[in-house]
């Protein structure tokens, strides 16, 4: 899960999280739009992996051109549900409004969450320390991978 616009650092950790889940043979499953989503997508392809795209309009060619199945839902933002319900674990790198949305969701049905350089949660302005942080693109992949098997 990541912003459809992002800085360089984020969509070099995209596409790094995207290759090493390719690498050990995890589809990638996203919002299917450009930005984080776009990198992680050509990422895994890099590696022969297998990219699902959400969409949150209802038009199949809005996915970016990395993602092998798009699936066009003309929910909006209501999407976010969906993409959260499909993942084992979310892995958010950076993000904006739609990530935290997702993050939320995620917290909310036991979906766990692995972040790099991503939203800091307060509750009643007391930090929440929900989300797995992490600092490069393999260690993301790795505990997400621990993750989903527990």
């Amino acid at each position: 899960m990541g912003g459809g616009e992002a800085g360089a650092e984020a969509l070099d950790a995209a596409q790094e999280v995207g290759r090493h889940l390719a690498k050990r043979g995890a589809v990638v499953l996203c919002g299917g739009l450009g930005g984080v989503m776009e990198a992680a997508c050509r990422g895994a392809k890099m590696e022969g992996g297998t990219t699902v795209g959400i969409l949150p309009s209802d038009d199949r060619h809005h996915a970016n051109e990395y993602v092998d199945v798009a699936i066009a839902t003309g929910m909006g933002e209501a999407r976010n549900a969906l993409v959260v319900r499909a993942a084992d674990v979310v892995l958010a790198v950076d993000g904006e409004f739609g990530t935290l949305s997702e993050i939320a969701l995620a917290l909310r049905t036991g979906t766990p969450v692995v972040g790099i350089a991503t939203w800091e949660l307060s509750m009643q302005g007391r930090p929440v320390d929900v989300i797995l942080r992490v600092e490069t693109a393999e260690d993301a992949v790795e505990a997400a991978l621990a993750l989903a098997a527990s």
